[in-house]
């Protein structure tokens, strides 16, 4: 079982990773790698954006680039300290701390709905993207970006400690999802 399963351990993780996490965090997603997956998606100036799982904002900047318009969550109130240190001022960004598994929003909301890095600590990642669908418009856009296999056999044995869905053997970066996600009623 990873550190990061249960939400009680998840949240003291990241109090102290937020002291170092903005540092840390290029070596593993840096803004070439966010602006390939933001290529993924179609986001229009006046789009309406949610940044699920947003952290210190490093994908929510990304998407300030496209729309004025996004709204970040994420269960950790200091990852969210970070963010509007960087980013609060910025109107009309907004962060708000909840839970990626039921979001406080009504149905119908976004635009796009946008996550990345996040999905490995979802513990029901199926209810997770049913949620986001019901918080997304009709027609809208939902991109969730994951991680890959470590290329190193100290850094996947990290990756396993942390992360909620172990990256050994069985994990086949091949079968990603790597296109947006569209209702398959509408094909």
């Amino acid at each position: 079982m990873g550190i990061l399963e249960d939400k009680r351990r998840a949240r003291l993780f990241y109090k102290y990773l937020s002291k170092v996490y903005d540092t840390v965090n290029p070596f593993i997603w840096n803004e070439e790698m966010r602006a390939e997956a933001l290529t993924m998606l179609d986001v229009e100036e006046g789009d309406r954006v949610l940044d699920v799982g947003c952290g210190t904002g490093f994908a929510t900047e990304g998407l300030l680039e496209h729309t004025e318009n996004v709204h970040g969550l994420d269960q950790s109130v200091h990852q969210l300290e970070k963010a509007w240190d960087k980013l609060g001022k910025h109107d009309p960004v907004s962060f708000y701390r909840g839970d990626a598994e039921r979001l406080p929003f009504k149905d119908d909301t976004f635009d796009v709905v946008w996550s990345s890095g996040s999905i490995e600590y979802w513990p029901d990642p199926v209810a997770t993207l049913r949620d986001m669908r019901r918080v997304v418009k009709p027609g809208g856009q939902v991109l969730v970006v994951g991680p890959n296999n470590p290329k190193s056999t100290v850094m996947q044995k990290v990756a396993n400690a942390i992360m909620l869905f172990e990256m050994g053997p069985s994990y086949d970066p091949d079968i990603a999802i790597t296109t947006v996600a569209r209702d398959p009623d509408e094909e």
